[in-house]
């Protein structure tokens, strides 16, 4: 891989690209793990392809027909996976059994369901933080890594999103996430989320994750709210979405330590690495980015000035198909 500058600027408006024509799946299944997980998989491009491994975000989205358009689907294999509780995977919102090495375990299981030797390893957002964990845990089986909006899942970043930080950059939104927790508990917002998302009532959970998704959606984009997904509208998907994630943040990712990541980079500096950053994203600020480019100098960083954490935004965009027809080459 030619590694220019790590800090580079992407393409001007005018010459943006725009994400690959729509596909479908050649092949779906559910995959078996060791519990009662079962993990719902698809497989889409060219069966013949370069394998690459499509990585949702959260912890608790699911996988959609858009994250597909970021690979040329005439020269990529693409596999997609719904993580544990998530999508069409079940059961639904589950949270035993269910954590940062039980998905690496999955991926693990679908590549080897798949035959696959080695995969680019794709992922935005939490995607980002799966992606790195998974290549830390398995760098033989890696090829390359295209990131977007990164997080570190460090006590840093949790604070900044849940606690205090980004709630002075959106009051109005944030005053819509404290709603629904008393001023008493409101010294540790994740641990009061997480007690009514576990709650046993159903209407409990519902009014905790619509106003934890709403929260994510307002601050997602430099577009406004319009740009909120709409499946955080839907009361299934924001439980499932809200009741997972918060599970991992309670947990720190379940990882060993603080920082774990980047504590262990070296494992993957021999790994080709594309990291896209939108300079304003409130969700992951580009801190951790920046971080991880320090630590990995020989991974290329795009940073797009007119973006927030959005995947569909223009910039963001143009940069992630770029990242993947040049890990396309090798």
């Amino acid at each position: 891989m030619d590694r220019p500058s790590p800090f580079t600027a992407v393409s001007s408006p005018a010459q943006r690209r725009g994400l690959f024509p729509e596909n479908e799946p050649f092949a779906h299944g559910w995959l078996a793990t060791e519990s009662e997980h079962e993990v719902y998989y698809e497989e889409c491009g060219a069966p013949d392809g370069k394998p690459c491994l499509i990585l949702h975000g959260g912890p608790g989205g699911a996988i959609n027909p858009t994250m597909r358009r970021f690979f040329d689907p005439s020269k990529w294999r693409m596999a997609l996976f719904d993580q544990r509780g998530c999508g069409r995977s079940h059961p639904n919102a589950r949270l035993e059994h269910n954590t940062t090495w039980t998905l690496i375990a999955d991926i693990e299981r679908l590549r080897v369901k798949l035959g696959v030797e080695k995969w680019t390893v794709f992922g935005g957002s939490w995607g980002s933080t799966l992606a790195l964990a998974y290549a830390i845990t398995h760098p033989d089986r890696v090829e390359g890594l295209v990131l977007r909006g990164v997080f570190l899942l460090t006590e840093k970043e949790l604070r900044w999103f849940y606690q205090d930080g980004a709630s002075m950059l959106f009051p109005d939104a944030w005053a819509h996430f404290l709603a629904p927790i008393p001023e008493e508990e409101r010294h540790d917002l994740m641990g009061a989320y997480h007690r009514r998302l576990t709650h046993s009532d159903r209407r409990v959970q519902a009014e905790a994750a619509t106003a934890w998704s709403q929260w994510e959606g307002d601050t997602i984009s430099i577009r406004g709210p319009e740009a909120r997904p709409s499946k955080f509208n839907e009361v299934d998907f924001a439980i499932a979405f809200a009741r997972i994630e918060c599970h991992y943040f309670v947990n720190r990712g379940f990882f060993p330590e603080d920082g774990w990541i980047l504590k262990n980079i070296d494992k993957i500096r021999d790994i080709p690495g594309w990291i896209v950053q939108g300079r304003f994203d409130v969700v992951t600020p580009m801190d951790a980015a920046w971080r991880l480019s320090q630590a990995w100098p020989e991974a290329r960083l795009d940073v797009v000035w007119d973006a927030g954490h959005a995947s569909t935004e223009p910039g963001v965009v143009d940069a992630l198909v770029r990242a993947t027809d040049q890990a396309l080459a090798g």
